[in-house]
């Protein structure tokens, strides 16, 4: 005959069964924790989002609006491009496009021509700023109109939080979030010639200008400013840097990691190199399968 529990015994076993449930769950918190404290970053707003589905992989702040540096020369690419403007056309600088740099430094100096598509490798590439608002003042209708059609294609992209002022980036109006970024990540890497220029290593570059009566022709090389590009333990298929005081180091891709094609985001990170270091920080706990679907 099997015994009958003991009313005691009944509430002891209840008890026993509660507190192995609490220390499961306690167990789980704790290890959530843990991948948090892996993928801890210095980006003080970071998305890491897979570019097919629009799932958040990982999220810190991405609806803190923040100064977007150079990053905002995506958008300034997109709009040239947009406009189907002729990028054989010979530009030459002007002074107002030395205006427009803030007193940032640039190798291109005024009375210098390059070909609008030169323009905007560099401005991609290099993040070259006299090559961003030379596009900008070059545009039909001018700088105003250009500025119009950014925030035009912002809205299209329905970037609500996002705000263009100029076309190189230098003004701390020029922001966003990270949300918006990766809007603008995304439609970016539908242009063929945005991922081509954005994620190429160097380039030589053919300018020139005139002394009394001749051309003087001249060679420029140019780096790219995101040394991940180069890297063989990266499958970047679209890349941008920023940088300003006010925006911190910032970098965005459209990259291949853990067999899925994500889109990264990182904006305001301390640190001359801490946003390769978050990059490289999200590719390992990536790869190592860790942290949670979802953070904040």
């Amino acid at each position: 005959m099997q015994r009958k529990l003991h009313p005691l015994e009944g509430i002891v076993a209840m008890c026993a069964l509660v507190f192995v449930l609490a220390l499961s769950v306690g167990f789980a918190q704790a290890q959530e924790r843990d991948s948090v404290r892996k993928i801890a970053l210095r980006s003080s707003s970071a998305l890491v989002q897979d570019a097919e589905t629009g799932e958040i992989v990982f999220g810190k702040n991405t609806d803190a609006v923040v100064a977007i540096a150079s990053i905002t020369k995506l958008m300034t690419a997109m709009v040239i491009l947009d406009r189907g403007l002729d990028l054989d056309e010979q530009i030459t600088l002007s002074k107002e496009d030395a205006v427009a740099m803030k007193g940032a430094r640039s190798r291109l100096h005024t009375g210098l021509t390059l070909t609008r598509g030169d323009l905007l490798l560099l401005a991609l590439m290099s993040s070259e700023n006299r090559a961003a608002a030379a596009l900008g003042h070059s545009y039909p209708g001018g700088l105003e109109a250009f500025v119009d059609a950014m925030n035009a294609k912002a809205a299209v992209l329905d970037m609500s939080e996002s705000r263009f002022v100029e076309p190189t980036g230098l003004s701390p109006a020029n922001v966003s979030t990270a949300g918006d970024l990766a809007k603008m990540v995304r439609a970016a890497h539908e242009y063929p010639l945005i991922r081509e220029f954005s994620t190429k290593g160097r380039a030589a570059i053919q300018a020139s200008t005139m002394r009394g009566n001749r051309t003087v022709n001249r060679t420029l090389n140019y780096g790219n400013t995101n040394g991940l590009v180069r890297s063989s333990y990266w499958d970047i298929e679209l890349s941008k840097t920023g940088y300003i005081s006010e925006a911190g180091r910032c970098l965005v891709m459209h990259v291949r990691l853990a067999e899925k094609d994500l889109i990264v985001v990182l904006l305001d990170s301390w640190g001359k190199h801490s946003r390769v270091g978050d990059a490289n920080r999200i590719r390992k706990w990536l790869e190592n399968g860790a942290g949670p679907r979802r953070s904040s």
